[in-house]
């Protein structure tokens, strides 16, 4: 949060399975339609928040699995757990918060005494979060009776049913809509309370960031049958929380458009992105586009290749220098030449392309520094480099694009590097 120096235009609090990530797409287009939009145009002004019922062990381990990118804020464990930035630092002010009337101990006393909950795997089990499977025809009968058990030795939870089949105990103060609010407070008194929030989810446990005021929501079109009971219930007339009609992140992008919280428009969604032009000098966008450009002509998905590659030379300066991620320098030019070698060389192949974390700085009137995360994906495997790109709009048009100048790569840590011989750009 600390990088905005005022109100952020807006704040996307998203849920992650089934919302943000459609676990039924292979090709994971929807969320990637969604990573190119909030790259080119949010990123640089804007909030991102993941609201996840996943422990941070899963969370790390989805994020390896699918292109996701990295959100400003991250709330797990149903929103008992906030962290911050690259690093997933915790608010210590909300651990304190939630202590408050808790106690780990009595809570997996009373618990262990109900045969019809099975506890979930050892890393769902959280300071503040009892998780547990329970079958659908027992779980109003158990949560009753394990409310009024849990009150009589004094604390005060909350226990929360989604996902037909996930119950999940916790302190009566948590929960995601619960830290949405805690957010909200935090930022109004830093003085950057966003100018809109979208809260988007697909199961019970995302009810409640519906209910925080003056929060715009979206349910996914394939919201679960608990969240649209729950919406029946307590919100049909609500105008400010819609049902989409489309599924997971492509929902979210529907709902940015019908509250006319900016653009909505992925550059995915340009058949032709030669012919997207600007009438303003926009570096997020020039990179957004041209790794998009990149995915293409190795899926093999681009025509008429020889002009593209044409008008990629006259974008980039003679004398331009890439500096590869293993530290070798070769000329932009004959880099460009080489894409040749990789044209359609993924065709037929689940391979994607996406940047992360893109931020421009203008350094003088003409010029600027990009730097910025760049994924590969092949099947399963990720791969990832830091990237900075300096950019000139010296002595060209804002229709003709950016001049590159200079790219230089380094290899995220964890990342195969000694494997990769077929790597570009």
């Amino acid at each position: 949060m600390d990088r905005l120096t005022c109100s952020p235009r807006l704040m996307i609090v998203s849920d992650l399975d089934h919302t943000m990530v459609d676990h039924h797409d292979p090709e994971n287009l929807s969320i990637l339609r969604f990573n190119a939009l909030w790259e080119a145009k949010y990123r640089h002004d804007s909030l991102l928040v993941f609201s996840t019922g996943r422990s941070p062990v899963l969370y790390k381990q989805l994020r390896k699995e699918k292109p996701m990118l990295t959100p400003d804020i991250t709330i797990m464990s149903v929103g008992t757990e906030i962290t911050y930035g690259n690093d997933m630092v915790p608010d210590e002010g909300w651990v304190e918060f939630l202590n408050q009337k808790w106690d780990r101990n009595i809570v997996s006393e009373e618990t262990s005494k109900f045969s019809e909950l099975t506890l979930q795997s050892e890393t769902e089990q959280r300071q503040h979060k009892a998780s547990f499977h329970v079958k659908k025809e027992k779980a109003q009968e158990v949560m009753k009776t394990l409310s009024e058990r849990l009150a009589n030795r004094g604390l005060d939870v909350k226990i929360i049913y989604s996902g037909r089949m996930d119950l999940d105990v916790l302190p009566q103060g948590a929960g995601k809509g619960q830290a949405l609010a805690y957010l909200h407070k935090k930022l109004k008194d830093a003085g950057k309370l966003p100018k809109n929030t979208l809260a988007c989810g697909d199961s019970g446990n995302d009810a409640e960031l519906f209910t925080i005021p003056d929060v715009h929501g979206v349910m996914v079109k394939n919201a679960q049958e608990e969240l649209l009971q729950w919406h029946a219930e307590n919100a049909k007339n609500n105008p400010k929380i819609i049902h989409a009609t489309e599924t997971c992140a492509a929902g979210i992008l529907e709902a940015i458009g019908h509250f006319k919280l900016g653009p909505n428009i992925s550059s995915r969604d340009v058949t032709d992105i030669s012919d997207s032009k600007l009438d303003h000098f926009d570096p997020a966008y020039e990179v957004v586009k041209f790794y998009l450009f990149f995915e293409r002509w190795r899926r093999g998905e681009v025509e008429n290749t020889e002009a593209y590659l044409n008008n990629l030379k006259s974008v980039c300066s003679p004398s331009g220098v890439f500096v590869l991620p293993s530290g070798v320098e070769k000329s932009l030019h004959d880099c460009i030449d080489k894409l040749k070698d990789c044209c359609g060389d993924k065709k037929g192949k689940q391979y994607r392309v996406w940047v992360d974390q893109v931020f421009p700085s203008q350094i003088d009137s003409n010029t600027w520094i990009v730097k910025f995360k760049k994924w590969e994906q092949t099947g399963e495997e990720q791969q990832g480099c830091l990237t900075t790109v300096i950019v000139s709009s010296k002595d060209v048009k804002a229709t003709e694009g950016l001049t590159w100048v200079h790219v230089h790569q380094t290899w995220i840590e964890g990342t195969a590097q000694n494997t990769r011989n077929d790597w570009f750009f």
